[in-house]
């Protein structure tokens, strides 16, 4: 039973972190999922893993709405010192540009790559090469 548990907790403590902060949130969270419930619950455990999973992904992709006008939006990229990372805040100097219709989000473009953050935190939910 320990050895089980230790199994599980390690699985969980190694897959969360890339869960969580991947680019492909849905599939990701999909396979983390599956991978840390069938540990846990065998084949049963990696079916409702993956489902749960795939929700908690989803729910941290922006919409392709949001997407797809930051995609076409031509303002001119800044420099910033820093690298951008999922899951960390922007600088406050960035200039955040709102996404019409999707109040949740802010966009920019830095160093050539555009992100979309959360509008509350300002912390990167997705770049797009």
């Amino acid at each position: 039973m320990k050895t089980r548990f230790m199994i599980a907790l390690l699985a969980a403590t190694t897959v969360a972190p890339a869960a969580a902060f991947a680019q492909a949130s849905t599939a990701t969270g999909a396979v983390g999922g599956a991978v840390v419930g069938g540990v846990v619950g065998g084949p049963v455990g990696a079916v409702v893993g993956a489902g749960v999973g795939a929700t908690v992904g989803s729910a941290a992709e922006p919409p392709n709405e949001v997407v797809t006008y930051v995609e076409h939006d031509t303002t001119p990229s800044i420099t910033m010192q820093d690298r951008v990372v999922v899951g960390e805040a922007v600088p406050s100097t960035v200039e955040l540009r709102p996404v019409p219709q999707h109040t949740e989000y802010r966009y920019a473009i830095v160093n050539n790559q555009r992100i979309i953050v959360d509008g509350r935190s300002h912390k990167v939910v997705k770049i797009i090469e």
